[in-house]
């Protein structure tokens, strides 16, 4: 079995990367296509936590007139059906997980608890934070990397739709340049919407290297975790 690159992780879902060919709800194979990998990564020896989003369900205000920290705080609870959904693919292959939300679900979730999380990922349970960073405003992407800092990661892999960063949407632009390694500093000058700029800012002043890559291929989480070249090296 290949040496792991790193021992400790934060993997970065989308929603949508949860949906599959469906785009809205949970696709049950794709869902199991995605913990078969982290179960091989877990078996290497790999700590894992994970940030999902909620996108499948509900894309914020998505063009209605709602207050913005309503329409976030129903996105928290879409994050928390995901979590739930990946907790129970988790369980079905034998792999002891457990969901943490930023908001207090006792009945079917622990509230996040550092040292709780902590004592988890050292016991090889994936963690799955959900919830969001339990605040209106700030995105899933800025929730995973705070909880990367607070775990300690030595990296996010970054789940995407599309393969790597590219200097513009590919699907749009057939000459846009694909960066193979590029500084969280150009990211934000070039405006390349990796993340959304609290979230690239705050992995830029934590000094956390950010894989971007193609989850339609589940099988790049174990390429990244042996080191592979996939995707964009943002540090």
């Amino acid at each position: 079995m290949s040496k792991p690159k790193y021992k400790r992780l934060l993997l970065k879902l989308s929603g949508e990367a949860l949906a599959g060919e469906n785009k809205t709800g949970v696709n049950v194979e794709t869902v199991g296509k995605i913990c078969d990998k982290i179960k091989e990564i877990i078996e290497m020896g790999v700590q894992v936590g994970i940030v999902v989003g909620g996108g499948n369900f509900w894309r914020g205000r998505n063009g209605h007139q709602m207050e913005r920290a309503t329409a976030d705080y129903m996105g928290m609870l879409a994050t928390a059906m995901n979590g739930l959904a990946l907790q129970d693919a988790f369980e079905a292959r034998g792999i002891h997980s457990r969901v943490q939300t930023a908001i207090e679900m006792r009945e079917i979730a622990e509230p996040f608890i550092i040292r709780k999380a902590e004592k988890h990922l050292q016991k090889g349970r994936v963690v799955i934070f959900a919830g969001g960073t339990g605040h209106p405003y700030f995105t899933t992407d800025t929730a995973a990397v705070l909880r990367a800092t607070e775990i300690n990661a030595e990296i996010i892999l970054l789940g995407k739709s599309i393969d790597a960063v590219y200097s513009a949407d590919p699907k749009i632009d057939k000459n846009a340049q694909k960066y193979e390694q590029i500084s969280y500093l150009e990211v934000l000058e070039k405006d390349l919407k990796v993340m959304d700029s609290t979230a690239t800012a705050l992995c830029r002043d934590n000094n956390i290297p950010l894989l971007v890559f193609g989850i339609s291929d589940p099988e790049n989480i174990v390429r990244a975790v042996k080191g592979e070249k996939i995707g964009t090296l943002v540090k």
